[in-house]
């Protein structure tokens, strides 16, 4: 099978200001060579607030990946609408970070015991549906904590789920931990709107394209800004002349790591029915 059309089948699946925490070290992924398209995936985060344009990004036909927030108002509604159009789907964790902003329900802190964060973690991915990852909201204090962030990827390990390193610090360790307990993980190359205006926004669509030309393949992070929304609806359909392709983070881990499935056959993704029970312990 050619890599556009495995990329089209696998397509249901992908950046914090650059001047905050700096460039992310050069992401592990193959050069793009000959007969191989360069590759973006693009993450919104913060999905399940805003219901206007979470549709309308759910309606757009690249395979987007959207992380929503635990126990917003529309998550359900709007991750079931998106499995629906092939759109793979994540829980945006909340994650204590350094400057002590609220994280809201489902907020992972470093006052937890193992017991609590695991519990909260298990509770938040429940009411995700059809989960098959997860990144960090802020996280900047929790990321940077080897402990806690080993409880998480034991959880995740169980699933099996995949974990992508939002790298909102750069002294983060979240993707070392993931890769030690082998969840496998991605971490984000650009953030897309620091700076909520068209030009910003066109900079950073711009950086990415450059990275995926360089190494074969790109994660940006993005939000459902009216501005962003506003770019990918114009931006996304001209790539193919451009001769770039998109696809799901799942996507783009099978081809960093040479079309290894992630799971192996058989392996489930949905939560099962003891570790439903547990999490209401």
């Amino acid at each position: 099978m050619k890599l556009g059309a495995t990329i089209a089948t696998l397509a249901i699946l992908i950046t914090a200001p650059v001047g905050a925490w700096g460039d992310p070290p050069p992401s592990p992924a193959r050069p793009a060579g000959e007969g191989v398209q360069p590759t973006i995936a693009i993450i919104i985060d913060d999905m399940g607030a805003n219901a206007v344009e979470g549709k309308r990004l759910i309606q757009l036909e690249q395979p987007l990946t959207l992380a929503f927030l635990p126990y917003r108002r529309y998550t359900t509604e709007l991750a079931t609408s998106a499995h629906r159009h092939r759109k793979e789907v994540m829980l945006h964790a909340p994650m204590d970070n350094t400057r002590h902003l609220s994280l809201g329900a489902g907020g992972l802190t470093t006052t937890m015991d193992r017991a609590t964060l695991t519990t909260t973690l298990r509770k938040a991915l429940r009411a995700i549906p059809h989960v098959k990852g997860v990144n960090n909201h802020m996280g900047s204090l929790l990321t940077q904590m080897p402990e806690p962030m080993a409880w998480i990827m034991e959880e995740l390990e169980h699933y099996p789920l995949y974990f992508v390193d939002s790298r909102t610090i750069a002294t983060t360790v979240a993707g070392q931990v993931a890769e030690e307990k082998q969840v496998p993980t991605l971490t984000r190359d650009v953030f897309l709107d620091h700076e909520q205006t068209e030009d910003y926004v066109h900079q950073q669509f711009r950086q990415l394209i450059r990275k995926a030309r360089e190494n074969g393949t790109a994660i940006a992070i993005g939000h459902p800004h009216t501005v962003t929304v506003d770019y990918l609806e114009k931006a996304l359909p001209e790539l193919d002349e451009q001769g770039i392709a998109v696809a799901t983070v799942s996507a783009v881990w099978a081809m960093r790591n040479g079309h290894q499935r992630m799971f192996a056959e058989g392996e489930k993704r949905e939560i099962s029915p003891a570790m439903a029970r547990n999490a209401e312990d």
